[in-house]
């Protein structure tokens, strides 16, 4: 792949948290969660409960992939039990708040998920992949009522700060987050992610899970799950650095989660 045909996944228009502060919970929300461990991964908190690796293909989907693995993960934690993958389809096609394949933002995609809701994988599977997204549906193909397929989030807010970041992912799950990448991290293997520091233009926004933190040797890290396939990094995550801002993961975006619709935990 090109760095230009690189450029067309990265379809995320980021903003800062600081746009969003009344949007975030009252600080008292994360006192009361406690202390944060030195590391944590919520593929093992949750075992059989994070939903695996997925692949946008070559539409610039990664906002829809993000905040529907984030609700979906966050069923499956809320009834203790799996629950479906979502339909990535069902926003790039029909939350016209976005922009499909060529971008969408994070606030207006969480507004889709408490206002529309999304369908199941199986109802509404993703074909978006070419880069096209196909018309929007209301049938499912799996002969699934439609409107018994909807799940919603109950609600949305951002979250400021690293602290505030780790408390909201291991009390209630992966988290959506943003960042600007540049093209050293089109080459990223493994180990602890930064940019290199002659890199000033980024190539595009894109959006991920966070899904855990840690350190490795003397660096702090997030760890974070990407929708490239598993060929991508560290069977399909990566590790950036955590603490410091690193091309705007702890600002940009904003950092954003929901909680899951009380009949959404009951539907699956």
């Amino acid at each position: 792949m090109t760095f230009d045909d690189a450029r067309s996944l990265l379809g995320t228009e980021l903003s800062h948290i600081s746009e969003h502060l009344d949007e975030c919970l009252e600080d008292s929300a994360y006192a009361a969660m406690g202390d944060v461990p030195a590391s944590f991964d919520a593929r093992t908190r949750w075992p059989g409960l994070i939903h695996p690796i997925r692949d946008q293909q070559g539409c610039g989907s990664c906002w829809a992939f993000s905040t529907s693995e984030v609700l979906a993960d966050r069923i499956a934690i809320a009834s203790n039990k799996p629950s479906p993958v979502l339909s990535v389809e069902d926003m790039v096609s029909c939350d016209t708040g976005n922009k499909g394949c060529t971008g969408g933002q994070f606030p207006m995609a969480w507004r889709y998920l408490q206002t529309k809701g999304v369908v199941s994988e199986a109802c509404f599977p993703y074909t978006a992949g070419g880069g096209t997204a196909p018309a929007c549906q209301n049938q499912c193909v799996d002969r699934e009522s439609w409107t018994r397929s909807k799940v919603y989030a109950r609600n949305s807010y951002a979250v400021n700060g690293v602290v505030n970041m780790q408390k909201e992912l291991m009390t209630n799950g992966p988290i959506q987050v943003g960042f600007l990448v540049y093209k050293s991290f089109m080459a990223y293997k493994s180990g602890v992610y930064q940019k290199r520091f002659w890199e000033f233009s980024p190539m595009g926004g894109h959006a991920v899970k966070l899904v855990g933190y840690g350190t490795d040797g003397n660096a702090d890290y997030w760890l974070v799950a990407n929708s490239w396939n598993t060929v991508f990094g560290i069977d399909g995550s990566f590790k950036i650095k955590r603490g410091s801002n690193e091309c705007g993961m702890e600002e940009l975006g904003p950092p954003s989660a929901g909680m899951p619709a009380s009949e959404s935990v009951l539907v699956v």
